[in-house]
């Protein structure tokens, strides 16, 4: 036993509840940081937004001080009890957010109302009223849209836009032999084939991608994973094209274009989202996405009869009934394009 351990339990610096007290009190000081500290970057733009809404939400309830350091500072939730949660849930469907966005937001508050009681401003038996708001889903959600006029607030779509396969056929294969159209190509086979997410398209190093083996090792920053997929033929051929021709020796493997078509720099996620529009709309898609894309790819995995025992990696395309990208059952052999 070291000396600090020793004069805690002997008595000769403080009580041991004294002490107890006392780290309780400093780690409640710190809680916030410590937990927004572990979060990535995007969820932590994304908690923000969500605390903006409880704003809002407070604003237009005419609480004062609703302008408050809810990211930051516990003392700001003193006073937060379970009939403001659930206001606040009412309050956003009144609105007419998606439900999604209603739970997400609840999801937020909830996690802060929690670290609030833990630094001791918000009581024990009001967390555990607070935990029992729930946001409407399944069977709940649908009833209840159903008598919504308003059931989205934004831009972002309800539904991914359908491809057909003809249309997933065009996309990779009518680009034209220019340094963009092969570095479009490519783009298209990892969004269709692989069902990248737009962050790992844009993240993926000069040397992703072996030739020799056919294949491909990207990070999946949501799933903190890393893995080696087995590349499509399409894949195959358009990386061949672009390494040969167009791809950096170090940087991104993926660059982006200026408007005449030059390549430049690295492609950046809002680049891809505006390119995979454009390139929709010359195969007579609109609105076309990146996360349709990988959606198309997703529900073609989800009827193969070559899926593997478990899931893809954690928190893809999970398989549970109603997943967006629909329901990865089980089958006995591991994915010919997935590598282990």
């Amino acid at each position: 036993m070291d000396a600090a351990a020793a004069s805690l339990v002997h008595g000769d610096a403080a009580p041991l509840a004294v002490a107890g007290a006392a780290a309780s009190a400093a780690a409640a000081r710190g809680s916030f940081a410590a937990y927004r500290g572990e979060l990535a970057a995007q969820s932590r733009r994304a908690q923000r937004a969500d605390l903006a809404a409880w704003t809002t939400y407070l604003t237009s309830a005419k609480v004062a001080n609703a302008a408050c350091a809810w990211e930051e500072d516990p003392a700001c939730w003193r006073g937060a009890t379970w009939g403001l949660v659930a206001g606040f849930v009412r309050w956003q469907l009144n609105a007419g957010y998606a439900v999604a966005t209603v739970g997400r937001r609840l999801a937020t508050v909830k996690r802060y109302v929690e670290l609030a009681a833990q630094a001791g401003t918000v009581a024990a038996d009001e967390l555990q009223l607070v935990r029992a708001v729930r946001a409407p889903s399944g069977k709940r959600a649908r009833n209840l849209d159903a008598q919504r006029e308003t059931t989205r607030r934004g831009r972002k779509k309800a539904q991914p836009t359908t491809i057909t396969r003809v249309q997933a056929r065009q996309l990779k294969r009518d680009q034209p032999a220019t340094p963009q159209g092969r570095r479009d190509t490519l783009l298209l086979c990892l969004l269709l084939d692989h069902g990248l997410r737009v962050s790992e398209v844009c993240d993926l190093p000069a040397t992703a991608i072996n030739l020799q083996r056919g294949t491909m090792t990207f990070y999946r920053r949501k799933v903190d994973t890393t893995q080696t997929h087995r590349l499509s033929m399409d894949s195959l051929a358009s990386a061949k094209a672009y390494l040969a021709h167009d791809a950096p020796a170090a940087g991104k493997l993926l660059r982006g274009s200026r408007q005449g078509g030059t390549l430049t720099g690295g492609i950046s996620i809002q680049g891809v989202r505006e390119r995979v529009k454009t390139l929709g709309a010359r195969v007579g898609i609109v609105g076309l996405s990146p996360h349709d894309l990988r959606h198309y790819w997703a529900t073609l995995a989800s009827r193969s009869a070559v899926l593997w025992q478990r899931p893809l990696h954690p928190g893809c395309c999970r398989t549970h009934p109603g997943s967006r990208h629909g329901r990865l059952g089980e089958a006995s052999a591991k994915p010919r394009w997935l590598l282990w």
